[in-house]
């Protein structure tokens, strides 16, 4: 297929990912869309998001609505006369009136297997939920949540050692290269196009800090697959003797003993009794402290970790 003029939404560094390779195509980015900059971090300074430098660092057009829905940005857009429209982790309602502006339609960049994992936190919730493998669906958008026809699929499996960072790496570039894959061709993914089974959609729920709280009533399994998904956010924590602690990495065991209980503390980690199997911890952070080992930690705060304390439920 010729080069297509491509109107590009989306914020975070997923989303960069995916414009660099449409960058590094045949096709033609005219306009990126992104969200509105925002402060951050304890000094409030406004940082632009990854897919604005980016686009920046081409001479690329940046606009920054607050909202796609005034009349304004529609004739704006239809100004551009764009073929399609690609949105991905954009964060933004895109409307029926602007999805029916780009020629062959907007495209979106999910990371799931859709219609599994529909929402804000695919890749997270499919190790959490302890899934096999998931990977990237290049769909084309409608008025739903995540609901439009199938294009692409491109899957990748989920090992023992993959944490919500590394998988989210692994299928943002998966989604970017599926995606140029699908516009190289696109006029064929759409004619082949596959409707989604609504019957087999389950919902990936925005992640929260408070939902990083190890529940010592769960399985040994169901929260070392929670730390690795909350890792590098929002982080896995517990409280023990009202210091709040963040659990980088752990593994499942199968030592039995009383939920939250200290069962050994040693160089291979700590090791804390589940409901079923034990947790070994074996990277956590003390408060205002750096990441460390468990051995880094038991070093200068031993008596924290004796055998037999418990942690909080």
């Amino acid at each position: 297929m010729s080069s297509l003029r491509v109107v590009f939404a989306g914020t975070p560094d997923f989303a960069a990912m995916s414009l660099q390779a449409v960058l590094n195509s045949q096709h033609q980015v005219i306009q990126v869309l992104t969200q509105p900059d925002r402060p951050q971090g304890r000094g409030k300074k406004v940082v632009f998001s990854d897919t604005k430098q980016l686009a920046l660092d081409h001479d690329i057009t940046v606009w920054q609505p607050q909202s796609l829905r005034s009349p304004e940005v529609v004739e704006q857009l239809k100004a551009l006369q764009p073929d399609v429209l690609v949105v991905v982790a954009y964060g933004l309602i895109i409307p029926p009136e602007v999805l029916a502006i780009p020629k062959f339609g907007c495209l979106n960049v999910h990371g799931s297997l859709l219609p599994r994992w529909r929402g804000a936190a695919p890749i997270h919730r499919a190790i959490q939920a302890g899934d096999a493998e998931t990977g990237a669906t290049i769909m084309l958008m409608d008025e739903g949540l995540d609901t439009g026809p199938m294009l692409h699929k491109v899957s990748t499996p989920i090992t023992a050692d993959d944490t919500g960072g590394s998988l989210y790496q692994r299928v943002a570039q998966q989604g970017a290269e599926a995606l140029v894959k699908v516009l190289d061709n696109l006029e064929h993914y759409i004619a082949h196009q596959v409707s989604q089974d609504d019957s087999q959609a389950t919902y990936a729920h925005k992640l929260t800090k408070a939902e990083g709280a190890l529940d010592w009533q769960k399985s040994a399994q169901e929260l070392a697959r929670q730390v690795r998904a909350f890792n590098p956010w929002p982080v896995a924590w517990a409280q023990l003797e009202n210091n709040t602690l963040r659990v980088w990495a752990a593994e499942a065991n199968n030592q039995e003993g009383t939920p939250g209980e200290i069962i050994s503390a040693s160089e291979a980690g700590i090791e804390v009794a589940c409901a079923q199997g034990s947790l070994l911890i074996t990277s956590l952070q003390m408060p205002g402290k750096k990441r460390l080992t468990a051995q880094e930690v038991l070093n200068g705060h031993g008596d924290l970790f004796a055998v037999g304390n418990r942690f909080e439920n």
